[in-house]
């Protein structure tokens, strides 16, 4: 599958929101439209009275739930406790995309660049995740949605052609069958004139990530996990009788064994509390689309797309055909700050809806019904890192950057083979055993993530010429390129 090609090659997508896009998401209901639907379940009871466990989890989001769903498989008699601080999908899990791919290195090109001797190995320990992630939402009878369609993979200037030449030739030494189509190469074109080539990544599903939230945690409550909500773990202790101690408000969870799962929000260790930072990403749904407008720009094959700039979109068709549009920006707030304030970014909604309309004129003036953001969990080297702290007792799952639908699979087992004390090819990993670099102290890191970030933009306004802050994050191993 392929695209048509654009009569003029624009230098960069619109920069400033206009007019036209503000009206179109003037009327949108400001949440992500995965969790406004009838079928979100109520919240479970939140912790009232003490608890006593063998592996207690932190986190309700896919890295918690898939951790407990399998705990309690490998061993029906283990006893599990998950506490989540809010609703489970309310955090990164009920709001992303939902797109669920094999990678566990936030794509080949990051995972080449820190980890190019393990990369075989990774590649293929993250099909083996997408295969599993299939196969438990089959048997525990989960209805997520799932779509194993791929990614389209598309350059939207002719500048990014060997970029996009460049990642598929990656992708074909490590076993991974991708070719690039310039535009016209096949009847079945997308019709946008931002597209020029495409390439279709096959390891890439689709789900709905509400539902697999849900899901997860309906299947855990089957198989013997004691969850709770709205129940927030404000720190965590060595326990003289048992091990751990979690302090929550409602009561004290005492527990051999912990994963902590805790995404954007402040790390409870101090120590992992540089190495994370929030940012934030925002996303539209449309209203669904008429046949006449499915028609207008085609897209037959249900594929996920992602551009290749530095600033990038996802894009995607819902089971009702919807479009979800997001990405772009990704803004990080001075201090860390992850106020829910900063869900709503009204100047942020206004670009995406011209951005849509950029891709896809025929969709000019289309309903918006949803607009969303929120912040995920981003570490200096973009993808997962996992650290031991109490003799081991207690395992953290961080950094997953925005990819972690598919590899929190990953990060869970690897958190479970960690807690455990388990020797195995997982744990052996120099992506395991390694930490990424912390990022500085405010005002330090304020200025180096605003550096970063208009370097990115300076970058694909220059057809895509890395400037001397990029290079010099590069060379630091701070650099981005996925």
């Amino acid at each position: 599958m392929t695209v048509r090609s654009p009569a003029v090659d624009a230098p960069v997508w619109i920069e400033r929101p206009t007019e036209r896009g503000q009206a179109m998401v003037a009327g949108a209901r400001r949440e992500p439209y995965w969790l406004d639907r009838p079928e979100r379940p109520s919240a479970r009871p939140s912790l009232a009275g003490d608890l006593d466990c063998d592996l207690l989890v932190v986190g309700g989001g896919f890295t918690g739930l898939w951790t407990a769903v399998q705990a309690a498989e490998e061993d029906p008699s283990r006893r599990v406790v998950l506490l989540e601080g809010g609703q489970i999908a309310d955090g990164a899990s009920g709001r992303n995309g939902g797109f669920c791919a094999a990678s566990i290195t936030h794509g080949l090109a990051n995972g080449v660049a820190r980890f190019a001797d393990e990369m075989p190995t990774l590649v293929r320990l993250g099909v083996e995740t997408l295969d599993a992630i299939e196969a438990a939402l089959d048997r525990l009878a989960i209805d997520a949605a799932f779509e194993r369609v791929g990614e389209l993979d598309v350059a939207t200037f002719d500048w990014q052609v060997a970029d996009l030449e460049d990642q598929a030739r990656t992708a074909r030494e490590l076993g991974i069958d991708v070719t690039v189509r310039r535009a016209g190469d096949t009847a079945a074109d997308i019709r946008s004139p931002m597209v020029v080539a495409s390439s279709h990544d096959p390891t890439v599903a689709l789900v709905d990530p509400a539902k697999l939230a849900w899901g997860l945690a309906d299947a855990a409550e089957r198989l013997g996990v004691t969850v709770h909500e709205h129940t927030p773990v404000s720190r965590v202790r060595r326990d003289r009788r048992r091990g751990v101690r979690a302090v929550c408000d409602g009561g004290v969870v005492t527990a051999d064994r912990v994963v902590l799962a805790t995404a954007a929000a402040r790390p409870l260790l101090r120590r992992n509390r540089l190495s994370v930072v929030p940012v934030f990403d925002y996303a539209l749904m449309t209203e669904p689309l008429t046949p006449e407008q499915l028609t207008a720009i085609g897209w037959s094959g249900r594929e996920g797309l992602a551009d290749v700039g530095n600033r990038f979109h996802y894009i995607r068709r819902t089971v009702d055909d919807r479009v979800l549009f997001g990405g772009w920006d990704a803004v990080y707030h001075f201090g860390s700050d992850d106020d829910p304030r900063h869900h709503v970014a009204d100047d942020e909604f206004a670009l995406l809806a011209d951005h849509l309309v950029e891709m896809f004129p025929a969709l000019d003036g289309v309903g918006i019904s949803h607009a969303w953001g929120g912040a995920i969990d981003t570490c200096s080297r973009f993808c997962a890192f996992w650290d031991r702290a109490l003799g081991g007792r207690v395992v953290s799952v961080l950094g997953f950057t925005g990819l972690g639908v598919g590899a929190s699979h990953f990060g869970a087992r690897v958190a479970l083979d960690l807690v455990d004390g388990r020797d195995t090819e997982r744990t052996r990993l120099s992506m395991v055993r390694t930490r990424p670099l912390p990022f500085p102290p405010e005002p330090l890191r304020w200025i180096g993530i605003t550096l970063t970030r208009r370097a990115f933009a300076r970058a694909d306004r220059d057809r895509g010429r890395r400037g001397v802050w990029l290079r010099a994050m590069d060379a630091v191993g701070l650099g981005f390129d996925s």
